[in-house]
């Protein structure tokens, strides 16, 4: 069974950075595709940035160029250097695995964390 925690959310001014972090666990030999997700109160989970085995990344226009996300394949870590904050990046920050090969086969499905809180404060 493949894990996910999240950490490193917490409160910022705007402008700010903050850093989320999440480790996946279990029987993984490797994951083709890791990404955060966002849900802000109100509204619909919205995919914030997803990154590939092979690197290639995919970011939502509305943090494109103030977000970078990463991962280490070898420690099954990906990361979201999230910088210049604003109010609306207001949201639990979920990080995400789709595609896992294990000991015990290749698991399609994603998989999910339970979140971490981020707050940009005005």
């Amino acid at each position: 069974q493949v894990q996910l925690v999240e950490s490193g959310g917490g409160l910022v001014q705007a402008g700010g950075s903050l850093r989320v972090s999440c480790a996946a666990s279990g029987s993984i030999s490797s994951i083709n595709t890791m990404g955060w997700y966002r849900q802000a109160p109100g509204k619909q989970r919205e995919l914030v940035a997803v990154i590939t085995s092979g690197g290639s990344t995919n970011y939502a226009d509305s943090v494109k160029g103030r977000f970078t996300i990463s991962r280490d394949n070898a420690k099954n870590t990906v990361s979201l250097q999230m910088n210049s904050l604003k109010p609306e990046d207001t949201a639990v920050y979920y990080c995400t695995a789709l595609g896992v090969y294990s000991s015990s086969g290749y698991y399609p499905a994603d998989y999910w964390g339970r979140g971490t809180q981020v707050t940009v404060s005005s």
